[in-house]
């Protein structure tokens, strides 16, 4: 899908070269059917100065609920990658392969931009030759549990606040290709692969920044079960990405007395149901109990447990 986009005046991130410059868009499917469509329009409409025009990219590891349909009618650039082979740092290299973009920016199909500058406001701060990555704000929408939401209001506040100099993630965000191209993303990780990637960039000098003006609604539509393995995966990486850290038994305890004690507080306050409250109980559950599972130390995956991690559902 190619959009021609209006030039609007003001800065303009171009190209070295002086042309005005192509941004790919990268997004990730897995059944993203009943979102991609409204991903897919939100990019449609987006202007850049300076920018010549975006090509979307497609990456789909197996859909079967028509994501495959609205991505062709859109008329997206769709890869396939096998389920067999799919990790998450894998699906993004393959697609940033095949971009052609001097940035990259990259999204989840279930992340829906929600404002007409969302690509400029990511784009921006490239001005800066020290910035590698910049990522956007990341908010829950109508079907989003309320201690999701708030989770996404500790990482992705409104303010211009960073949650450390090697933090960013790819369901919202934008990378130059040449910094890609030097590190690319880890293809054996569960997960994480962006604070993988933003540690190595940051040790080289380069520079993250967060742009809370680029916006998306990030929709997680998971079960209980979905909710555990997408924490206990992320915290099989992190046991990689940072071999220091420990999360014992204690910890998940703790911090899961901890979360729904403020939980529960932000509830009462805005005088949300008893079932939000029950709700919250579980999520918090089934966060802190997969966060544990994952970092047991000396965890070694089987062949069938690979594709329980590896694959998005």
């Amino acid at each position: 899908m190619k959009c021609r986009l209006t030039a609007l005046g003001g800065d303009k991130p171009v190209a070295r070269s002086g042309r005005a410059m192509l941004a790919s868009i990268v997004i990730r499917t897995f059944n993203e059917a009943r979102h991609l469509g409204g991903v897919l329009d939100a990019v449609s409409v987006q202007t850049v100065p300076g920018t010549e025009s975006i090509e979307v990219i497609v990456v789909d590891s197996g859909s079967t609920d028509g994501t495959l349909e609205i991505a062709a009618s859109a008329g997206a650039k769709i890869l396939n990658i096998r389920r067999e082979d799919f990790t998450f740092g894998r699906s993004l290299n393959m697609g940033c392969d095949a971009a052609k973009g001097e940035f990259l920016i990259l999204l989840s199909g279930h992340c829906i931009p929600y404002a007409e500058n969302w690509l400029t406001e990511l784009l921006h701060p490239f001005q800066d030759p020290s910035i590698a990555i910049s990522y956007g704000r990341q908010v829950g929408g109508k079907t989003t549990r309320f201690s999701e939401s708030r989770v996404f209001e500790k990482y992705y506040p409104a303010a211009k606040t960073s949650q450390g100099p090697a933090f960013c993630n790819n369901a919202n965000c934008a990378v130059r290709k040449s910094i890609w191209r030097r590190f690319r993303y880890d293809e054996t990780l569960t997960g994480l692969e962006d604070i993988d990637l933003g540690k190595k960039v940051v040790r080289e000098g380069f520079r993250i920044i967060y742009a809370p003006a680029a916006p998306v609604i990030h929709i997680h539509d998971e079960t209980w079960g979905q909710v555990r393995r997408r924490y206990e995966r992320e915290a099989i990486a992190l046991r990689h990405i940072h071999p220091e850290f420990h999360f014992g038994i204690v910890d998940a305890v703790l911090y899961f007395l901890a979360a729904v004690f403020n939980d529960t507080r932000a509830i009462i306050k805005q005088r949300a149901s008893l079932a939000t409250l029950q709700e919250t109980a579980i999520y918090r559950f089934h966060q802190f109990l997969g966060s544990w599972e994952g970092n047991r130390p000396h965890r070694e995956l089987s062949s069938m447990e690979k594709i329980r991690y590896f694959f998005p559902a």
